[in-house]
């Protein structure tokens, strides 16, 4: 096999960003990198011998692909020579996992994985620091998606085992879940489509989860009260019912997010006890809305773009895809892409702090602008055309955003 890895090249120059990255720092990064590699051990995914792999340089993530290897040993050689800046292997197993094209493989099954990335949740906070940084925000959110993602649809709604779930850092602004589970092995792109359109959302009626009733008042008169979903609601249903609720509870500015305008959000919020009682038991009707029906509907669709738009459908849909091998270093951060085992793992997990490597040593850079971030529980910036010296760790974590060039 061979491989060969390009020279870093020219990058567009943003508000964060110099121009391009320089051979001294890949060469530094590449040097790292391969020293880290020859002291660990524990980046072999299980049934290496059916993985397809694919590494990456520092202009693409996937430089070569259709490459494989028969045991850990000749993996690590392999890693360990070249420093690669990305590591992926595939969700799917096969007879002939470096056979090309992709039918001469011969798929065996596939994990099914989803991809979480901050830079897909259009927080408020990219607009001060654009898509390509990362702050503490992004992490929190993208977080808290992944757990959702594992405890509101897998595990309710699939009937997965949190044991069948795992958790990785991606190694940079997101999280990636698998799912092992041979109910599901042999699924074809069509019908992983089905799952990711069910959770992210797509094509989901929300219209057809009210109705109007004719309810009989005290007085003898009928009138129309609009019926919806219940909080303890299965499925979508009980997902919209309380996502509103939290919405109520949460305020106006939450409720305008949610396509309300500014002067009914201050309604519903100043209602907010009587209409999360009547959502609780299924009236959706105690404020007065013209054409409730299909406000509701238009409101909850919203929610469920707005509350899903985070799972990369075509990384969950593709049954070939290649993905971050946990426990390999990420060539934008110099941070580890940590296996974090099961959800509930996540919660105590810190990025910033859990996936720091390169420690013990410091190094002068100049950096061209980086917003304030903490990193291994101390805060670093914010630095603006400045020169310091830094932790390797931090050092290496700017140069690689390509925020920062040697000193």
């Amino acid at each position: 096999m061979v491989f060969l890895f390009l020279s870093p090249v020219k990058y567009c120059s943003t508000s964060f960003g110099v121009s391009l990255l320089d051979q001294k720092v890949a060469d530094l990064a590449t040097k790292m990198f391969k020293e880290y590699y020859s002291k660990a051990d524990d980046f072999f995914p299980t049934e290496l011998e059916k993985r397809e792999f694919g590494f990456g340089d520092y202009e693409k993530k996937i430089a070569y692909r259709h490459l494989a290897f028969k045991t850990n040993a000749e993996f690590k050689k392999y890693v360990v020579d070249k420093g690669p800046p990305f590591i992926s292997y595939s969700n799917a197993h096969y007879e002939r996992p470096d056979g090309r094209p992709m039918e001469a493989k011969g798929w065996l099954g596939s994990e099914l994985i989803f991809d979480l990335d901050a830079s897909d949740l259009h927080l408020p906070c990219q607009k001060q620091h654009d898509r390509s940084w990362v702050c503490e925000n992004c992490l929190d959110s993208v977080k808290k998606e992944t757990i959702r993602l594992v405890e509101d649809f897998l595990v309710p709604d699939f009937g997965f085992s949190e044991k069948e779930i795992k958790v990785n850092f991606s190694g940079n602004r997101g999280y990636h879940v698998h799912v092992i589970n041979r109910d599901i092995f042999k699924l074809d792109s069509k019908a992983r489509r089905q799952i990711s359109e069910y959770i992210t959302g797509a094509g989901i009626d929300a219209g057809r989860l009210f109705e109007l009733r004719s309810v009989e008042r005290d007085d003898g008169r009928k009138i129309k009260v609009l019926y919806g979903p219940r909080p303890t609601d299965g499925g979508w249903g009980g997902k919209v019912a309380r996502g509103m609720i939290s919405a109520l509870n949460t305020g106006v500015a939450t409720l305008e997010e949610t396509g309300v305008d500014k002067t009914l959000a201050k309604r519903l919020f100043k209602n907010r006890a009587d209409i999360v009682l009547g959502i609780s038991t299924g009236n959706w009707d105690k404020v007065m809305i013209p054409n409730k029906t299909e406000f509701w509907a238009g409101v909850l669709r919203k929610m469920a773009i707005t509350q899903s738009d985070s799972i990369d459908r075509n990384v969950t849909n593709d049954t070939g895809h290649l993905i971050r091998l946990p426990n390999t270093l990420h060539g934008d951060t110099g941070l580890l892409g940590l296996d974090i085992g099961s959800v509930k793992g996540l919660d105590r997990f810190d990025p910033m702090r859990d996936a720091v490597v390169f420690k013990g040593k410091s190094m002068k850079v100049h950096i061209n602008r980086a917003e304030k971030f903490m990193m291994n529980g101390e805060h670093f910036g914010p630095w603006d055309n400045a020169t310091v010296e830094l932790p390797l760790y931090v050092a290496l974590y700017l140069l690689l955003k390509r925020v920062a060039v040697l000193a």
